[in-house]
């Protein structure tokens, strides 16, 4: 195995310059301070956790999960996301405390890539979990939250997919009874956006002509409100009747929030199917192809920690956010040099002292030795608000 070069990084890793940090933390603190706004609590959770426990319990698949031994020999892993840690601490160090929890987060996650290019293994999430509440109300809330954040980060033109994985388990469990298999596949061509696999293999599985039609009509399936009643037409299996009921409160809670313009309700979008348990959504910015937020509910992961409970949330992809709004400008601090010399140095430290104190200012010190204030004022002082020379005349 070769040896990596000085400046290579590890695969998927990435360093984020200056410029680019002060954009991502001003996306984060507004992000941050829009859900404190909506009465929820930011939580820190460790970097390292236990396969076995929060591990085993991720939503993300194992085969990207960053594993580790410690000295002991246990297997470690580093977080690939928030929601399973904090349902860890919701059923420990917040179990005397009343349901429901609202809790929000700002980390870095990680998790193992194919060799792909533009693919991160290290990224960013800020997000919010709602514990301990299992209505339609709530599941509007974390969406009408999300697109109040997204709106927060500088993301101005986007829109939110929203779909119930309730649906599609009453319609396949209805039209392909005992075939798991093939339910399982057409689900998997669904959660890879592969319309044209997804045609192909209901062709494979020599269905009657009207169930052939019904499957495929699940791909018009997206609009608004509208949609609710053509799903109810669609599929009379009490679970998909169910997840409509459902799903349709949810969209009259937007529109009384008002932000039902935003959404779209998209049946074929069932997120993994193996985590969430109904409700489910992403959210897409008009530059990029791929999602900048996603979220829904997952009612069984807390009952793996000891404290069974109904929960929905969503992360906003951070990093992918930079993406759409890097090249806006931010308020830049107020950057001010003080230069001095050896007999003006306990002056300038005062003098940096006060004017720190004063937010917004950015300021540096520098001793010169530089005689006079006539040469120092000769030199370049691009990028300076206001320089302060303490040197002898």
């Amino acid at each position: 195995m070769s040896k990596p070069k000085v400046f290579e990084k590890p695969l998927g890793a990435k360093d984020y310059l200056p410029d680019a940090v002060t954009k991502l933390r001003n996306i984060e603190f507004r992000v941050l301070a829009c859900m404190e706004r909506w009465g929820y609590n930011q939580i820190i959770t460790p970097t390292l956790e236990y396969y076995d426990t929060v591990g085993v319990a991720s939503s993300t698949e194992d085969k990207k999960l960053f594993k580790l031994l410690d000295r002991k020999g246990k297997t470690l892993v580093l977080r690939s996301e928030l929601t399973a840690p904090i349902a860890r601490v919701a059923s420990s160090l917040l179990k005397e405390q009343e349901f429901p929890l609202r809790l929000s987060y700002h980390s870095n996650v990680f998790r193992s890539i194919e060799e792909e290019a533009g693919r991160d293994s290290e990224f960013y999430q800020t997000g919010v979990e709602l514990i301990g509440d299992a209505s339609s109300e709530a599941d509007a809330e974390v969406v009408a939250l999300a697109i109040a954040s997204l709106q927060a980060a500088g993301v101005e033109k986007f829109k939110i997919a929203l779909g119930h994985v309730g649906f599609l388990n009453g319609l396949f469990q209805e039209t392909l009874e005992g075939r798991t298999d093939a339910q399982l596949s057409l689900k998997e061509h669904l959660l890879g956006r592969d319309y044209v696999g997804y045609r192909e293999a209901i062709k494979k599985l020599d269905l009657a002509h009207d169930v052939e039609r019904e499957l495929n009509g699940v791909l018009r399936l997206r609009g608004g409100d509208e949609i609710c009643e053509q799903a109810r037409m669609v599929s009379q299996h009490p679970i998909a009747q169910d997840a409509i009921r459902h799903l349709c409160e949810v969209w009259d809670v937007l529109k009384a929030y008002g932000v039902s313009e935003h959404v779209v309700i998209d049946l074929t979008m069932i997120g993994d199917f193996s985590y969430y348990t109904g409700m489910t959504f992403e959210g897409y910015a008009a530059e990029l192809g791929f999602p900048v937020c996603s979220g829904g509910r997952y009612d069984n992961l807390l009952s793996q920690f000891g404290r069974p409970a109904p929960a929905t949330g969503f992360a906003l992809k951070t990093n992918r956010i930079l993406e759409v709004t890097g090249k806006e400008q931010v308020d830049q601090p107020r950057r001010v040099l003080i230069a001095y010399d050896a007999e003006h140095r306990e002056e300038a430290l005062k003098k940096a002292r006060i004017m720190r104190s004063i937010e917004n200012n950015n300021v540096r010190i520098v001793i010169t030795q530089l005689v006079t204030k006539d040469q120092f004022n000769k030199l370049d002082r691009a990028g300076y608000d206001e320089v302060v020379p303490l040197i002898a005349e």
